[in-house]
């Protein structure tokens, strides 16, 4: 699924317009890389989790499963 996609999904779910879904959805992307370059994890609970790889990049660590990234 593509950003656009989200987004339409959020506004039809939230009444708000599509623009305003894509800007909603941007804040809390750029808050999960944030929260992670700063070493925090970033949970997106029954999913997994965001965490900073030792790579220095951002990975994801499925819920009971290995991480990709």
């Amino acid at each position: 699924m593509k950003k656009p996609d989200i987004a339409k999904r959020i506004a039809r779910q939230s009444g708000v317009t599509q623009s305003e879904a894509a800007d909603r959805l941007d804040r809390v992307i750029q808050e999960i890389l944030t929260n992670v370059r700063k070493g925090a994890p970033a949970p997106l609970p029954g999913l997994g989790r965001f965490v900073q790889g030792k790579d220095g990049k951002v990975a994801f660590e499925p819920e009971g499963g290995r991480r990709r990234g």
